[in-house]
Parts: C-alpha cells; sequence; structure tokens
C-alpha cells in the first residue's frame, strides 16, 4: 500500500490559511482607520500596535491605565469586552452591535467604519 496524500495539500492549506490571514489584517487596519477618521482621530494610529488601543481607550472614555488590565489573564477578556460594549454606544448602536463585535470583530468594525453610524461623544485629542 503505498502513500495515498501527498505533503503538497498540507503546503496548499498553508497558503490559503496564510493568504487569509494577511486579508483579515488588511480589512483590520481599512476598518479601524475609517472608525479612528469618524471619530476625529488620526487614522494612522491603527497601525502601531499599542497606541491603536489607547486611541480606542481615548474614543470610549475610558482611563488610559485600562491598556495595563489587558496583561492580565481573564481580565483583559472583560475589560475588551467593556470597551468593546462603550465603542458600540460611542456610535449610537446598541447591544446587539456590540455582541457583533465581541463575536465577528472584523465584519462589524467595516460596518462602523464604512456604514452610516457617527461618533456621538465629543472627540479629544490623543495626547
Amino acid at each position: 500500500m503505498g502513500q495515498i496524500f501527498g505533503a503538497s495539500g498540507g503546503a496548499g492549506a498553508g497558503a490559503i490559511l496564510t493568504l487569509f490571514f494577511f486579508a483579515m489584517i488588511i480589512v483590520m487596519i481599512a476598518a479601524q482607520w475609517m472608525v479612528f477618521t469618524k471619530a476625529g482621530q488620526p487614522g494612522w494610529a491603527c497601525l502601531i500596535p499599542i497606541l491603536n488601543f489607547l486611541v480606542i481607550l481615548k474614543l470610549v472614555k475610558r482611563p488610559m491605565w485600562w491598556i495595563l488590565l489587558l496583561l492580565i489573564p481573564l481580565v483583559n477578556v472583560v475589560t475588551l469586552v467593556i470597551v468593546l460594549v462603550d465603542l458600540a454606544k460611542a456610535f449610537g448602536k446598541g447591544i446587539g452591535f456590540a455582541i457583533g463585535l465581541i463575536i465577528l470583530g472584523p465584519i462589524f468594525y467595516l460596518i462602523l467604519g464604512f456604514g452610516s453610524a457617527t461618533y456621538q461623544l465629543e472627540p479629544e485629542p490623543i495626547f
């Protein structure tokens, strides 16, 4: 009995997953860029890893020290849920939209960034 499956299937699957991963990164960058721009913040801030979350904290009027909560296991999940619920509210969306942001983040970020939602709070400078 010879080998039925070749090694090329695994390489092809890896290539497809890699392309999907990079496509999701591009989608999230575009979506966050538009969300930041709508809220009066510079879009380029979404490109810098820690700064992008600091901008989101600023958008939802949460203290900057909350970024430290992301370093604590399990607390980081609760913190992210609270911030995403606040982000949905900041754009005039309800809890259903917030659940969408939590579960299907890239899709709902696209809706937030490219849709008709407007930032409801008073914009503040980042620094």
